[in-house]
């Protein structure tokens, strides 16, 4: 790995436009060789969507508690994620003993039902509130066809001209949150965080900041290097996924997020990630494998069931 202390920016241009990427995947192969995060610009993303899912989370997070909590996170991981109620244990990364400070709404693929054979299948709750469910629906149709050309560009990336692994992102794993940090007191102490350092587990995050800062992103000498919000750009990172596809060509970096703003911090993250049961393994053309496959969903089980209150009941069932 390579000591950084920028983020590097990428122009999606020609990757929007249809055009020659040959240029675009060097610089991709390097952003992501080496930092693991980079901005996007010219992503085609109508500002307009952008504009209405911060209005929809400022407006859900509002909401009286009471609302909020009639929609709580369920065993499918759909709902509101209060404060206090995740922590990153499984994180190498520091020793966490109390839950991040943040709350949020999740939001993942709309099914009809539950199916008892797709690990978190099922349909997504919703709030009593006017065009929320619209504008996390289009903005989300919006991140899923921006995620489906970045993995495309990933691929290209590192030099894998087999492209069926995109077919296990028909239909993909998303996950879209609506992230609010209340501001930390001056005198937090030093364990205490808005985000708890930790690796992304999936394939790629898109990320959405407003102007309030506080994202970090780690360094390989350990050093904590700010991603300030940049109007219009896009935040995006590699996951763990991602990272054991690619044979360890494309970083997984560790991030965190403090928020010593004394101001409430929006943020809006899209995950991106294959079916849930796709076997995760280093891709042909990517070298001798250096990581044993796995099975994404079980993989998500183990997460989550370590990570969110709302899934123990998941372990004492089994």
């Amino acid at each position: 790995m390579t000591e950084f202390d920028d983020i590097p920016v990428l122009d999606l241009a020609p990757l929007m436009a249809g055009e020659d990427t040959h240029a675009l995947s060097r610089a991709f192969a390097e952003a992501y060789g080496k930092t693991g995060f980079g901005y996007v610009v010219n992503h085609g993303v109508d500002p307009k969507l952008r504009a209405a899912i911060f209005d929809a989370a400022k407006r859900f997070h509002a909401l009286p508690n009471a609302a909020k909590q009639d929609i709580a996170l369920n065993t499918c991981h759909r709902g509101y994620i209060a404060i206090n109620t995740s922590t990153d244990v499984n994180t190498d990364l520091a020793e966490v003993t109390k839950p991040n400070q943040s709350a949020s709404f999740m939001m993942m693929r709309e099914d009809a039902a539950a199916d008892p054979d797709v690990y978190l299948s099922g349909p997504n709750q919703w709030p009593a509130l006017a065009g929320f469910q619209e504008a996390c629906t289009s903005y989300a149709a919006a991140m899923s066809d921006l995620g489906q050309r970045l993995m495309g560009l990933a691929l290209e990336a590192i030099g894998v001209t087999d492209r069926s692994i995109l077919q296990a992102f028909e239909p993909p794993t998303i996950w879209l949150r609506l992230l609010h940090y209340p501001p930390q007191p001056p005198q937090s102490p030093d364990d205490l965080y808005g985000s708890a350092p930790h690796r992304d587990f999936g394939c790629l995050t898109i990320l959405a900041q407003d102007d309030v800062g506080g994202l970090q992103v780690q360094t390989p000498a350990g050093h904590w290097v700010d991603a300030p919000p940049t109007p219009g750009a896009f935040v995006v990172n590699v996951g763990d996924m991602l990272h054991r596809m690619s044979n360890g060509r494309l970083l997984s970096t560790p991030h965190r997020v403090i928020n010593a703003t004394g101001r409430a911090r929006y943020s809006v993250p899209f995950f991106y990630d294959p079916h849930v049961s796709t076997e995760i393994a280093p891709l042909p053309g990517t070298g001798a494998a250096i990581f044993p496959p796995l099975n994404f969903g079980a993989f998500l089980k183990g997460e989550l069931e370590a990570s969110y209150d709302a899934h123990q009941s998941e372990m004492t069932e089994d």
